[in-house]
């Protein structure tokens, strides 16, 4: 008999959110989705005429209500799709959601240039003048800070225009590496034949059959190596699209351009790269000490995946899991527990998977309602650790909605890791101290490490890459498929060391990284990781005062730049310190699997 997804009204009401938290019915959304367009006809009234506190603190008082309203339409609509989406009601339902979003952001799109437009003393004589404006001082200096990047009408006319030609590389990236491109067929763990895939080429990666893992690796990289002059030019237009807009917009150079949205110094970015320059013999260690579980004479980029320790079999009841996320996460207090319990009893999650369900998982939230999180889940080790990583971002919007206006209710991406990555840490201490057995306490060391070598060392190095690349070009040399083979081939040797022979395949490697079409991104995951380990270590060593730090932290939103926001929890990602003390996590962990092995 074949094992089939239930249907959405199979699933017990018990493990379904309950998005009528939002709205209680249809009609209520309606009448929302018609609001909408009656406050987008008084904000239209403003353009032209923001030229006095009073008219910029009505406009902007109307762009918080119309975007508050948009949010909640698309939060409802996409979520109840998501339950199922091959229901036609809810996708017609989602997408008159987004169709409105557009008419929103086209409306008020004359808002931002209408205040750039304003003399910055006047501004600030608004701001004195009028006491009710002061919520938005630090929105206002923000926008204030791109003044020497924003051209003229004309010039920011024809760069908006560019935005369409400018998506091509990405665009094209897509599909060359979605739809076009094909993988070889191999033999998989059972011996049989089987199309590799995006999908399935980490699967293969963690094989225990080495043949299958070196099939999987090098059908993959032998594939790219094939398109490799195709990937080489979608990489150099990309990076020329980025330096293009950089020097338009009046940056040194783009990896600073790239920064300054969360302004964030050009110094971080090359410290974070520095820092773990000096700390590479750890990632060194790491590898030999897998060469030497593994038993092998030579170890290959193909052995780098495969678990050390067979997944430790055990499967966790959803009440159970919730209750380990609930003793895990209690060194941030009573306060932060009792909110996440009452998360878990009131329906905020969306637990098990039914036929149409959109996969993965996510948290996701509307101003004035509680946040919600959509889960999949199966039952093992990693769906415990993803209950505690969407209810970290659960919790973080949850404070954050409630102690800010809504102008500074959302935090910047910099730091969206940070809570959930935070809660994983400390989920990760409990059951460390928690676990009997010798191979509980393997895997969880394995899958600790392992998290720290992909979020951190691997990110930096394509964070290093992604810096070589655009500093190449801004230096008027070519990225030729040659240069960035030879260079990418170079960066994995210092990064993984002499312990590991690094074959020809992994010169390809960069080809097939989607992130690379995103402009300096990946940093991001590493300063995360970086952040919310240290904080964890705080909590776990300082408790009250740490904790106390780490709930403003979390209660802030976007008021204040992240650097500053993580600085007042106490992570200065300005120093070392913050990375440095992430590693020395990273090297307590290896020296007791170096004991136990």
């Amino acid at each position: 008999m074949v094992k089939r997804l239930p249907d959405r009204k199979e699933i017990d009401d018990r493990y379904k959110w309950k998005l009528e938290d939002i709205y209680e019915n249809e009609e209520l959304w309606e009448n929302d989705f018609n609001r909408v367009k009656v406050i987008l006809n008084e904000i239209l009234k403003y353009k032209g005429k923001i030229n006095n506190d009073k008219s910029l603190l009505e406009v902007l008082k109307l762009n918080d209500d119309v975007s508050i309203l948009t949010n909640k339409l698309i939060a409802y609509a996409k979520m109840r799709k998501d339950e199922d989406n091959s229901n036609g009601k809810y996708q017609a339902l989602a997408d008159r959601a987004m169709t409105l979003n557009i008419q929103v952001l086209s409306a008020t799109s004359f808002i931002i240039p209408e205040v750039l437009s304003i003399d910055e003393t006047a501004i600030k004589d608004y701001l004195d003048r009028n006491t009710e404006l002061g919520v938005y001082k630090h929105f206002l200096d923000d926008i204030l800070r791109y003044k020497p990047h924003v051209l003229s009408d004309k010039e920011e006319r024809l760069l908006a225009e560019t935005g369409i030609i400018a998506q091509a590389p990405g665009n094209i990236f897509k599909m060359l590496n979605n739809a076009d491109i094909k993988f070889p067929i191999i033999k998989d763990d059972d011996g049989n034949d089987v199309e590799l895939t995006h999908g399935n080429f980490i699967k293969f990666m963690e094989s225990r059959n080495r043949d299958v893992r070196y099939n999987a690796f090098n059908g993959m990289y032998n594939t790219y190596k094939n398109f490799i002059n195709t990937y080489s030019s979608m990489t150099d237009s990309n990076v020329k699209k980025d330096i293009f807009y950089s020097k338009m917009r009046n940056h040194k150079s783009s990896l600073e351009a790239s920064l300054f949205d969360d302004n964030v110094p050009v110094e971080v970015y090359n410290n974070l790269i520095n820092t773990v320059h000096d700390k590479i013999d750890l990632l060194h260690r790491y590898v030999k000490l897998r060469k030497k579980f593994l038993k092998l004479e030579e170890l290959h980029m193909y052995d780098l995946y495969v678990p050390l320790i067979k997944e430790y079999d055990k499967h966790y009841k959803y009440e159970e899991a919730v209750n380990i996320v609930l003793e895990g996460l209690k060194p941030l207090g009573n306060d932060y527990v009792d909110i996440l319990k009452s998360g878990f009893d009131s329906k905020w999650i969306d637990v098990f998977e039914n036929r149409g369900k959109t996969s993965g998982a996510y948290s996701w939230g509307a101003y004035g309602v509680h946040p919600y999180v959509l889960l999949n889940y199966q039952g093992n080790l990693n769906d415990v650790f993803t209950i505690a990583h969407e209810m970290g971002h659960s919790l973080h919007t949850h404070y954050s909605m409630s102690c800010q206006p809504f102008v500074y209710s959302e935090y910047k991406i910099f730091v969206a890791e940070v809570a959930s990555t935070c809660n994983e840490a400390l989920l990760m201490n409990y059951l460390l101290e928690k676990a009997k057995e010798k191979n509980e306490r393997l895997y969880l060391l394995n899958h600790y490490l392992e998290e720290f070598k992909g979020t951190i060392f691997r990110q930096v190095m394509f964070a290093e890459f992604e810096k070589f690349t655009h500093e190449t070009d801004e230096k008027g040399e070519s990225l030729t498929p040659e240069l960035l083979c030879k260079k990418y081939h170079e960066l994995n040797k210092f990064y993984y060391g002499n312990d590991i022979v690094v074959d020809e395949g992994i010169n390809y490697e960069w080809a097939r990284i989607p992130h690379f079409y995103m402009g300096f991104y990946v940093y991001k995951y590493a300063t995360g990781f970086s952040s919310a380990t240290a904080l964890s270590q705080m909590i776990l060593k300082e408790g009250k005062p740490a904790v106390d730090r780490y709930k403003e932290f979390l209660k802030e939103g976007s008021s204040d730049y992240p650097l500053n926001l993580l600085k007042k929890a106490g992570v200065d990602l300005t120093s070392p310190k913050p990375v440095l003390d992430a590693l020395d996590v990273f090297e307590k962990l290896l020296q007791e699997m170096e004991k136990e092995i």
